[in-house]
């Protein structure tokens, strides 16, 4: 499904009218130009938990991925430890895989490290303004731009950012517009 006509009139992206939570995401967050250092690694982290899963799941457990990651902030995810880990692997309110919860460590203490912060290196990848895709099926899942920021950041030491999920991360933060053209969210107004 392309784009689907809801109750409110409003027409919106096929993949957001599943549930509450997915509306309610692609309405107020995806695409949404996103700045600042923790609130993109935050995003980067639940993309790298994502990877296997389906999105609403991610969803479903952000909360708990909040609390259980000290709100994403990067110079304190940075400073967990084994103790930390363990911790996280016995919690059932996230994604308790032992590598993904010790990349988004690692990635906490490349990103503190950072000159210029992760923002600057993030968005300077970010693609020129392109026309708005007509249909799902002209949404790609890899493009040039998040296969050299997934290259960069692997170059830097960042785990669990392949190119897939890089492009998922530049769709979610609003580097790329991928709502369908007819899509009542607009944000180049």
């Amino acid at each position: 499904m392309a784009e689907a006509l809801e109750s409110d009139g409003r027409v919106r992206c096929g993949w957001s009218v599943g549930s509450q939570l997915y509306r309610d995401y692609h309405d107020q967050e995806w695409g949404r130009p996103l700045h600042g250092d923790d609130a993109l690694f935050e995003r980067m982290c639940l993309e790298a938990f994502q990877s296997g899963l389906s999105w609403i799941t991610i969803l479903r457990k952000r909360p708990a991925f909040r609390a259980a990651f000290d709100g994403f902030v990067i110079d304190r995810v940075a400073e967990f430890g084994d103790e930390e880990v363990a911790r996280l692997l016995t919690d059932p309110g996230i994604v308790r895989n032992r590598a993904k919860i010790l990349a988004c460590i690692a990635n906490a203490k490349i990103a503190r490290e950072l000159d210029g912060g992760l923002d600057e290196l993030l968005w300077s990848f970010a693609p020129p303004v392109r026309r708005r895709p007509l249909a799902l099926s002209d949404v790609p899942a890899v493009t040039p731009e998040s296969t050299a920021l997934a290259k960069e950041l692997k170059r830097r030491g960042f785990r669990f950012v392949g190119p897939t999920t890089a492009y998922a991360l530049m769709q979610a933060t609003g580097m790329v517009d991928d709502h369908i053209a007819d899509c009542w969210v607009d944000l180049r107004r």
